[in-house]
């Protein structure tokens, strides 16, 4: 059994380095081949097109025939693509291979859990109770990263946000449009808050192409999913339609947001000690205990040990 588990383990780690190999350096269609020398870096410097990392071809190449097996609904799609723009991930293929990426783990966490199980000589009820695990937790997994990394992102946004307000408000005073003010805050914020800045950059990109003010300030409330950016994103929208003046109603909204985010600090701060309070009764009050009981328990014993 053990020999038999050891070549298949071989066999399949094998297969999967040749596939790995084919994937990054198999051969190529004739368009490619013909558009070859576009892609050199003298030919991408005069294009002002950036090098693409091979991982993220790899991860193209091997995501597509795996997310084809399982392909999501129209609804599922839009919102798993919805989701990925807001952790960050704004490229078409990013839906493909989280795709990928679940279906792998899905069928990869039962496997490992069928051959350990095996490897050890498990019950078939524990074999059982094993697969069913894995297959939840490679089923879940993937959702709760991503879900972690919306979170984590969106407190990026809403604590970067006040500064690029400040920012803004500085900009429209030295006489810069909205626009320009955009663009100037994603040229600052781009090593303090690359996440705000970012945003703001694709929102100018859009007007810069041709859609309307209101709809690229829709587009990045929906992208970042920020109340805060919402409430932004609908004052911009009013001040631009009614003709008030944009510089006092950012002004305004970025006193009541440093408001509101002291107010989510000292909120934070009170929540601290009802936190705390189940870390230390049950890992710091035993502890105490101990240090201080242990010695009057153990004379006790050695007293009554004597009659």
């Amino acid at each position: 059994m053990i020999l038999l588990i050891t070549i298949s383990t071989f066999i399949f780690i094998t297969l999967a380095i040749m596939g790995l190999y084919w994937v990054a350096f198999g051969q190529t269609s004739s368009a490619t081949e013909r558009l070859r020398p576009f892609n050199r870096p003298e030919a991408r410097a005069n294009t002002g097109v950036e090098e693409r990392p091979i991982t993220t071809t790899v991860a193209e190449r091997v995501a597509t025939p795996i997310y084809r097996l399982a392909p999501p609904s129209p609804a599922e799609s839009t919102k798993l693509q919805k989701q990925l723009m807001q952790a960050g991930y704004h490229s078409p293929k990013a839906p493909v291979i989280f795709r990928a990426v679940q279906i792998i783990l899905l069928f990869s966490f039962p496997f490992v859990a069928v051959v350990w199980s095996m490897a050890t000589m498990q019950p078939f009820n524990n074999l059982l109770m094993w697969c069913s695990l894995a297959f939840i937790v490679g089923f879940a997994l993937p959702r709760y990263i991503l879900g972690r990394m919306i979170r984590n992102r969106q407190q990026r946004l809403r604590w970067g946000l006040a500064d690029a307000l400040d920012l803004m408000v500085v900009s429209v005073d030295a006489g810069l449009g909205l626009n320009a003010a955009m663009l100037r805050v994603s040229e600052e914020l781009m090593d303090v808050h690359p996440d705000i800045s970012t945003e703001f950059e694709i929102a100018n990109l859009e007007i810069r192409v041709g859609r309307e003010r209101e709809e690229a300030l829709r587009n990045l409330a929906e992208r970042t999913g920020v109340d805060d950016l919402r409430s932004l994103v609908a004052m911009l929208i009013q001040a631009d339609r009614f003709g008030t003046s944009i510089t006092r109603a950012v002004r305004i909204y970025s006193d009541s947001l440093r408001t509101k985010r002291r107010q989510r600090a000292e909120q934070a701060a009170q929540k601290a000690a009802v936190k705390l309070l189940f870390p230390l009764a049950c890992l710091l009050f035993p502890a105490f205990l101990i240090v201080i009981f242990g010695p009057i328990v153990i004379n006790l014993m050695d007293y009554f040990a004597n009659y």
